[in-house]
């Protein structure tokens, strides 16, 4: 494994991890944020206590004053920025980027006004560079902690994918390599919005049965805006996929399964979003989505349901009772909505 030289721009939780493992993995590592107290914590404490309280970061994670200190030189530059900052962040940190550097992106989600995905959004600012594009089901917690998980990167270049393969891959993080940028970017981005609808149930006080038929469903809906969008069908029964979907709807450490939690238990959205205190990107997706399937003639029932009730159009209650009302259908039928999108 060759030594890289990495910067990241945005110290939250996922990109502390992130540079957390990196570093112990052997490479040099500098890290940027826009909040000077999480930079002034990393850099003399070794902590970040707003994002990853109680995790020791290693002595080598180096915090950086600015962005273009952090993606001077660098051989990666991991954007971990929200969704709907990451123009922002490339539009500052692009002119500092060595003209052989590698943008990768381990957000996920879709910019609510253009409605485009990080990869498209990164071509208008760096036009020159590399794209690729990691995820799956890795809360930052446990990567922090050093628990096994698994994720896949995806690249236009497969050398490049497999370039950042060998950057991360360690005996606690394996990589798997792929092509499909676009399934990789949308299958992280639209799973948020299932799971905010699987923690509206949870918090409605359902079960399993009802978990598992949101889970099922969500995932025939994301598979149909994806592969409209250019994405293949079989990317979203991997890692970036099924994988992500599974974990952000059942795990505590799911931002967007803990707000559903309470918007279920009859907390007003944007209160819950408040009380998470974080950015939850379900909700900025859901919007996002939503105008995209009214855009490409693609049914998003679940997706659409969520939606309306972010906006407080309608009750949890209402939401269940419209899907669980719907016309009867072929399950096979969402299968068939896949190939009619090729077309």
């Amino acid at each position: 494994m060759a030594k890289a030289d990495i910067g990241i721009i945005g110290a939250g939780s996922w990109g502390t991890a992130l540079g957390n493992l990196l570093v112990r993995a052997g490479h040099d590592v500098r890290i940027w944020d826009i909040d000077p107290g999480i930079v002034e914590d990393i850099g003399l404490r070794k902590r970040n206590s707003r994002y990853l309280e109680g995790v020791e970061l290693a002595a080598g994670l180096r915090a950086v004053g600015t962005d273009g200190e952090a993606a001077c030189g660098a051989d990666v530059v991991l954007f971990a920025v929200p969704t709907q900052h990451f123009r922002a962040a490339a539009t500052s940190v692009a002119p500092h980027m060595d003209a052989g550097a590698v943008i990768l992106n381990v957000a996920k989600g879709i910019e609510q006004k253009t409605l485009k995905t990080i990869s498209q959004i990164a071509e208008e600012y760096a036009p020159g560079h590399t794209y690729a594009v990691l995820s799956g089901p890795s809360h930052a917690e446990e990567v922090a902690l050093g628990m096994p998980t698994t994720v896949a990167v995806a690249s236009g270049r497969i050398d490049a994918a497999e370039y950042i393969q060998d950057i991360f891959s360690t005996e606690k993080f394996r990589v798997y390599t792929n092509s499909d940028v676009k399934g990789l970017e949308l299958g992280g981005s639209l799973k948020n919005i299932i799971a905010l609808g699987a923690g509206i149930s949870d918090g409605m006080g359902y079960g399993d049965n009802t978990k598992a038929a949101i889970m099922t469903r969500g995932m025939a809906e994301m598979m149909r805006l994806g592969v409209r969008m250019g994405a293949h069908a079989e990317t979203f029964s991997g890692l970036a996929g099924i994988g992500d979907l599974i974990v952000t709807c059942t795990s505590m450490h799911s931002r967007n399964r803990r707000c559903g939690i309470m918007i279920g238990e009859g907390m007003d959205p944007k209160a819950a979003v408040d009380r998470i205190g974080m950015v939850v990107e379900g909700i900025s997706t859901a919007e996002a989505a939503v105008e995209l399937a009214s855009k490409l003639g693609v049914e998003l029932p679940i997706t659409e349901s969520v939606h309306r009730v972010i906006k407080g159009e309608i009750t949890p209650q209402d939401a269940l009772s419209g899907l669980m009302t719907r016309p009867a259908r072929h399950e096979r039928e969402a299968t068939d909505q896949l190939h009619d999108t090729r077309k």
